[in-house]
This record gives C-alpha cells, sequence and structure tokens, in this order.
C-alpha cells in the first residue's frame, strides 16, 4: 500500500507564505512525478505545480514566480513554497503522485487527503 501524507497548511494574511510538504510512503519501486493540485469551493480541481524524476517542473500561469516546488528523492517527499499568497490562493492543496510498486510493474496514480489553505485579506 502506497499513502501520502500532508502538512503545512494553515491560514495566513495576503502576502505570506506558507510551505507545504508531502511524504509518499509504502511499498514504492518508483516515483515519476510529484505534485500538487489545488481546489477551491464551486471550483474545478487544477494543477498547481508537478516535478518529473526527469528535472522536468510546471507550473500554472497564476503561480508562477510566486510558488517553488522541490523533490527530495532520498525522503520520497514533495515540497510546495508558496510566497506572495493572495486570497485567490484559498484551496484544498491535494498532493499527487505516480508511483510503481514493483520494478516492472505499471505507474498508478496516487493522491493525499488534501490540506486546506486559507489567505484572508
Amino acid at each position: 500500500q502506497v499513502q501520502l501524507v500532508e502538512s503545512g497548511g494553515g491560514l495566513v494574511q495576503t502576502g505570506g507564505s506558507l510551505r507545504l510538504s508531502c511524504a509518499a510512503s509504502g511499498s514504492i519501486s518508483a516515483i515519476n512525478l510529484m505534485g500538487w493540485y489545488r481546489q477551491a469551493p464551486g471550483k474545478q480541481r487544477e494543477l498547481v505545480a508537478r516535478a518529473f524524476s526527469g528535472g522536468i517542473i510546471d507550473y500554472v500561469d497564476s503561480v508562477k514566480g510566486r510558488f517553488t516546488i522541490s523533490r527530495d528523492n532520498a525522503k520520497n517527499t514533495v515540497y510546495l513554497q508558496m510566497n506572495s499568497l493572495k486570497t485567490e490562493d484559498t484551496a484544498d492543496y491535494y498532493c499527487h503522485a505516480v508511483i510503481r510498486v514493483t520494478q516492472s510493474g505499471p505507474f498508478f496514480n496516487y493522491w493525499g487527503p488534501g490540506t486546506q489553505v486559507t489567505v484572508s485579506p
């Protein structure tokens, strides 16, 4: 079994910073990518940032220059440093990973339970 556990959400004022962490645990053979999605009330879940094992990184345009994603492959952990937070960043943030549990098996999608980020005016 594979589990993703997020931490670091909370309440912050506009312009503040938060750092999210997500650790993958369990029977893990390889991780292709790790990233973050978010879902605001009444809106669809959207990709925020993702980091591939080969080094490629994607960000949604609205967070470029403010958010930084990084991975610690030795710890199977992904981080999201969020600076200059805006009220529109308020959402539930979900960790996502594409993981293979056996050496020659397929990759599967895994999701964390989510962590809430609230940015006040």
